[in-house]
């Protein structure tokens, strides 16, 4: 037994930090042009830095809105992120700018130097699933309404 508890106490020290556990925040129902989404709102500086850090599975037609202050050039990066993503930027008007689509993960260990960012100029990004941005009709150019 003493060498059990030994063994799980070395793999802890050894092992890297543990990553956060998911956010409970607002949510909030969008219409995308094929789909009702589902979205987690991050609207103040601690929700955003946290994200989805920690998610380990995302349903169909959910994720997070990232609501920023006002219309501003913004990186985002897949630091402690578990599932690949698609990030949508959008204006203030409501119209998508850009969709990077399937953003990879990485694992928790990666320097800070090599996670994937992705930048843009929006008020708002939508993070959903790996896919879903395509599959919910989600272009350049399309209108989401109702953004808060």
């Amino acid at each position: 037994m003493f060498e059990a508890f030994a063994l799980a106490v070395a793999l802890a020290q050894s092992s890297p930090a543990p990553v956060p556990t998911p956010q409970t925040l607002r949510v909030i129902s969008l219409r995308a042009p094929a789909a009702q989404l589902r979205m987690q709102v991050a609207a103040t500086e601690p929700q955003r830095e946290r994200g989805l850090m920690g998610v380990r599975k995302l349903a169909p037609h959910t994720g997070m809105l990232f609501v920023f202050d006002s219309d501003a050039p913004i990186e985002f990066w897949m630091k402690d992120t578990l599932i690949p993503l698609d990030m949508v930027f959008v204006g203030r008007n409501g119209v998508v700018r850009s969709v990077f689509a399937n953003v990879p993960i990485v694992s928790t260990d990666t320097p800070d130097d090599r996670i994937p960012r992705r930048d843009g100029v929006a008020k708002y990004v939508l993070e959903l699933p790996a896919g879903e941005a395509a599959r919910d009709g989600l272009a350049a150019g399309v209108s989401i309404p109702h953004l808060p």
